[in-house]
Formats: structure tokens, C-alpha cells, sequence
């Protein structure tokens, strides 16, 4: 596949989709064709999904859960990501296994390793170019994301000891693969955030 694949990872709060249309609006004005998709939800599978996942009343099995998000990520990279690497295009993602990995594996306390390979099944072993964590402690993230009577969805809801797990777990990750993975501090400027963005992303183009 000719085309380059970029995802976005870390809290709630933490402006990962500010930075994702940031970029994407920085290569389009370079002349790249470019797809912005998110997971999950970037099919209208993946729509019904994201509802039942964030938005259900009522408890869900971890692994259930877990199972859910790869069946988004197996349909959505399949109807949609692939077609377009395919044809050349940069896609910029919202969220990919490195979410489901930090949140169901260690957030939910499943099997890291479990819950990866699920993901790599689910994708015929489709792993990001680049992908970005931002990075800040839970604490922080939830004050930016309280007020304005806001309703949390369920891994929203979740106290920092989980947040806190699922941040760590983004460092980890980043330690086993630092070729692929960069921890940038989303406490920063968005505009700081975005000059290191781009630069990472120019390291991967040339």
C-alpha cells in the first residue's frame, strides 16, 4: 500500500482531534489527498457500535467489550482504510488498536498481549506509519473535559486509577516501539503541539 497511515492516541481531553484536523488540513494544503477517519465510528457499522460501547446504560463485559471494538476496527479497515492506502492516500485516524490495547487490556485489566493480537486478527496485521500519543495525567484531562453540564460516556466515567493505567500503558508502548509510536505533551500550546506534529510526520515522508 503506497499510501501513509497516521493515528492519534491518548485521554479524553487530551486534543486529539484538534491536532488530527490540524493535520489534515496542513497536507491538503501541500496537494495530499487525504482521508480523516476515527474509530469508533468511521462506518455506519462502526456508528451503531460506537453507541453501544460508549453510550450503553448498564454494565458490559470486558471482553465483550473488547470484542466489539475489533469488530468496528475489522470493518472499518477493511471497507475504508485499506481501499484508500491503497489508492495513495495519507489517512489520518482518530484512535486505532493502540486505544483498545490501553483501555480494554490495561484499563480493564484484560491481557495486553491478548487484546493486541485480537486487533491484528481483526486488521490482517495493519499497523500506523506514525502514530502520536498526547500525553497528560488524568487529573487534567478530566478538568478539561467537566463543566458546561457535559454527560461522560462510559470510559469517560472511568476514575483516574484507570485513566492512569491507560496513560502508562501509552508510555509502555512507546518504549517497546519508538520507531512508531511519540509521546508528545498535551499540555503544551495547540499550536507547539502541531509544529511537533508536523514534524514528525515530515521525518515519515521525506
Amino acid at each position: 500500500m503506497s499510501g501513509l497511515f497516521i493515528t492519534f492516541e491518548g485521554g479524553d481531553g487530551s486534543g486529539k482531534t484538534t491536532q488530527v484536523q490540524l493535520l489534515a488540513s496542513w497536507l491538503e494544503s501541500l496537494g495530499k489527498k487525504i482521508l480523516l477517519t476515527r474509530e469508533p465510528g468511521g462506518t455506519d457499522v462502526g456508528l451503531e457500535l460506537r453507541n453501544i460501547v460508549l453510550h450503553r446504560k448498564g454494565a458490559l463485559a470486558p471482553r465483550a467489550e473488547a470484542l466489539l471494538y475489533a469488530a468496528d476496527r475489522a470493518h472499518h479497515i477493511y471497507s475504508v482504510v485499506k481501499p484508500a492506502l491503497g489508492a495513495g492516500t495519507t489517512v489520518v485516524q482518530d484512535r486505532y488498536l493502540d486505544s483498545s490495547v490501553a483501555y480494554q487490556g490495561a484499563g480493564r485489566v484484560l491481557q495486553e498481549q491478548e487484546v493486541k493480537d485480537l486487533s491484528l486478527w481483526a486488521t490482517e496485521g495493519l499497523l500506523p506509519d506514525l502514530t502520536i500519543v498526547l500525553d497528560a495525567p488524568a487529573p487534567y484531562l478530566r478538568a478539561r473535559i467537566s463543566g458546561d453540564d457535559r454527560v461522560f460516556d462510559r470510559l469517560e466515567a472511568e476514575g483516574d486509577d484507570f485513566h492512569e493505567r491507560v496513560r502508562e500503558a501509552y508510555h509502555r508502548f512507546a518504549e517497546v516501539e519508538p520507531h512508531r509510536i511519540h509521546i508528545l505533551d498535551a499540555t503544551q500550546s495547540v499550536e507547539d503541539i502541531h509544529q511537533q506534529v508536523r514534524q514528525l510526520v515530515s521525518s515519515k515522508t521525506g
